[in-house]
């Protein structure tokens, strides 16, 4: 019998979520995803040294200020990173917009177009790429205004029914609704314990799955942040499923017969539910306590790690300029 990983990737496009190259060659996803703390991880990585140093060296012959060069780097970092997984995968790549931008639209949309404008520079067509934004308000309405520019879009940090309503009424191309995160979170308020079938974060992800088909939807549901392997059966037929080389690994030796979970062909029409104005959306997200805090936190993490990356652009700058 194949083993579950390759029982999986019959019923749901398999991501990687790493920015580990050499992972992502050996276990021949069809696309990849990365966040900060991916990309903070490779850059601290040896193998990749000389994509730091090729952006370290560009840095140097820009001008502006520190902290604006510094970010710029940054910016390359993130599109190098994506340029290679760009070129093994033969799907998509998603790029994070800046965390601290998640709630600013506009300054959302300049950098979003700037790093299309890079990937096509290094000859990355945008049909390879997803802009990847946080779910809030504000980026929501930057994912609706770039897919009509035909930049399609990974919302994340997506935890809620609310966010996931309007993501779709914003015609986004794909999200990611978190299921370890919050699981997380139901841990830590004393609930418990949890299976496969009743992990919350599980439960989360197939009401959005049913609801979205159900109403002829076609945004792309993306289950993400995994815990074991069980989350990862528990939703086997989901669109998509972003999971990391461990989990991948520890699939590719499972053994045993992996059913499907979700399937569009299972679901029943229902009429949509009201359309969300802003009011409307905010009351929802601040009725519900673990999608409020969860995607507060995953921001200010998401943040943090940048904030690190940002730091160790600068002390490899201090450092060439003191040799």
């Amino acid at each position: 019998m194949p083993s579950k990983l390759d029982q999986l990737r019959t019923m749901t496009v398999v991501v990687a979520d790493t920015g580990d190259l050499d992972a992502v060659r050996r276990l021949k996803p069809q696309d990849c995803t990365t966040n900060p703390t991916l990309l903070l991880k490779a850059a601290e990585t040896p193998a990749y040294v000389h994509i730091i140093e090729e952006a370290l060296a560009w840095g140097r012959s820009q001008g502006g200020s520190r902290e604006g060069v510094v970010a710029a780097i940054c910016d390359r970092l993130a599109v190098a990173f994506g340029t290679e997984l760009a070129n093994i995968v033969p799907g998509r790549v998603s790029t994070e917009v800046d965390a601290d931008l998640s709630f600013d639209t506009e300054a959302t949309l300049a950098k979003a177009r700037a790093i299309i404008k890079a990937y096509e520079e290094r000859g990355i067509g945008r049909e390879k790429i997803l802009i990847k934004i946080a779910s809030t308000w504000e980026g929501i309405r930057a994912a609706e205004i770039l897919e009509k520019e035909g930049i399609d879009c990974n919302l994340t940090l997506l935890f809620s029914q609310a966010q996931a309503q309007a993501c779709a009424e914003a015609g986004v191309f794909l999200i990611s609704p978190f299921v370890g995160r919050i699981l997380d979170w139901h841990v830590k308020a004393g609930g418990g314990p949890y299976t496969g079938e009743t992990d919350p974060g599980v439960v989360s992800v197939r009401k959005i799955y049913a609801a979205y088909k159900a109403q002829g939807i076609k945004t792309v549901v993306m289950g993400a942040s995994f815990r074991n392997i069980g989350e990862i059966e528990a939703l086997a037929g989901c669109d998509r499923l972003t999971i990391s080389p461990a989990l991948l690994d520890e699939l590719a030796k499972a053994e045993g017969e992996l059913p499907r979970k979700l399937s569009p062909d299972t679901i029943e029409t229902i009429q949509p539910l009201p359309r969300l104005d802003e009011k409307s959306f905010r009351f929802a997200l601040n009725e519900d306590a673990m999608a409020t805090e969860k995607l507060s936190e995953g921001i200010r993490s998401f943040v943090k790690d940048l904030r690190g990356l940002r730091t160790l652009v600068a002390q490899r700058l201090d450092e060439a300029k003191a040799a």
